[in-house]
């Protein structure tokens, strides 16, 4: 096991190389940069554009250089001093602008991933096991109402209901008494208190939909020779069900893994900025209106290598779920 780790490690390398030349292209395709939209926004509110200001800064970051040239200088210092560049708009190194949004980004988009599975999960094996029962189409209906609902909708529905019946302050993850207060006990429960909304909103229809894979799999999987021969060796309902065709069909729960990761990170940005979250999103956002380069990509590449990493520990789990696959 260990070997395939190191092995698919190695192969990671590559991988992420040329994802960072994509990610760096990416950013270059639209016309002009940075400059070029404070320039825009100079100009529309009448303030006056000096050539030789705009001309040194071009030269300072290296806006002149060819664009290979400009991709070996950034990755070289990423390698080399782990600077992932400095951000124009912000005007300070972006690895500060990343890690400091990256704490509450992994905090929600961890306990969302652990939203969905908790949820999802015996929903999926009752609906399965009680296909067709009332209870199967309640959990059916509640589903199909949380993937026809777009996330922003059940954000303003969820902040009116915390703000109207529960006398919460929406908006943040902090009241604001606490959000420019340093670290206690009080700001830590305070900052749970905010968590409910953002979890449940972001695992709202991730939960439905894999309900509906986990009940399809599972239901294929009930009505398979091994199972009848497991039941007619008189072995309890519950072994029948939970030691294999459940392990089995939570493998798309296992290597969804590998999308869900970065989908947390950056595809609830809608929901970000509606929440007013200090999450990754908004930032990823504001980067590529300004074209803001150095931070657009490295948030792309550090998306990418989320993706690489949640590739790898899907597979491993699958290795250890499924009694089909072996590494090699």
């Amino acid at each position: 096991m260990l070997a395939y780790i190191l092995k698919r490690i190695l192969y990671m390398i590559p991988t992420l190389i040329g994802m960072s030349l994509i990610s760096f292209m990416i950013i270059q395709l639209p016309p002009g940069d940075y400059l070029t939209s404070m320039i825009a926004t100079m100009s529309e509110s009448g303030q006056a554009v000096d050539p030789a200001q705009i001309a040194r800064l071009k030269e300072i970051y290296g806006f002149d250089d060819p664009f290979y040239i400009q991709y070996l200088k950034w990755m070289w210092g990423i390698v080399s001093r782990g600077d992932f560049g400095w951000s124009f708009e912000w005007n300070q190194p972006v690895s500060g602008l990343i890690w400091a949004r990256m704490g509450s980004t992994l905090v929600i988009s961890l306990l969302s991933l652990v939203f969905v599975w908790i949820v999802a999960l015996p929903i999926g094996i009752y609906s399965a096991v009680r296909r067709h029962s009332v209870g199967d189409h309640v959990f059916t209906f509640l589903g199909f109402i949380g993937l026809a609902i777009p996330n922003f909708i059940l954000a303003l529905a969820l902040m009116y209901v915390a703000y109207r019946f529960l006398g919460q302050s929406v908006g943040g993850l902090n009241s604001p008494e606490f959000a420019e207060a340093p670290w206690s006990f009080a700001k830590a429960i305070d900052f749970l208190h905010h968590l409910w909304i953002p979890i449940i909103i972001i695992g709202a229809s991730g939960t439905a939909a894999l309900i509906r894979i986990l009940r399809a799999n599972l239901t294929d999987e009930l009505h398979k020779p091994y199972v009848v021969t497991a039941r007619a060796k008189g072995l309890p309902e519950y072994k029948v069900i939970l030691k294999y065709p459940v392990r089995i069909a939570l493998n798309p729960f296992v290597s969804a893994i590998g999308w869900i990761l970065p989908h947390l990170v950056s595809g609830v940005t809608i929901i970000a900025i509606v929440l007013n979250l200090p999450t990754a999103g908004p930032l990823l956002f504001r980067a590529l209106v300004s074209q803001d380069m150095y931070l657009a990509g490295s948030f792309i590449l550090l998306l990418s290598a989320l993706t690489l990493v949640g590739v790898l520990l899907s597979d491993l789990l699958l290795a250890l779920l499924d009694p089909r696959i072996r590494f090699n």
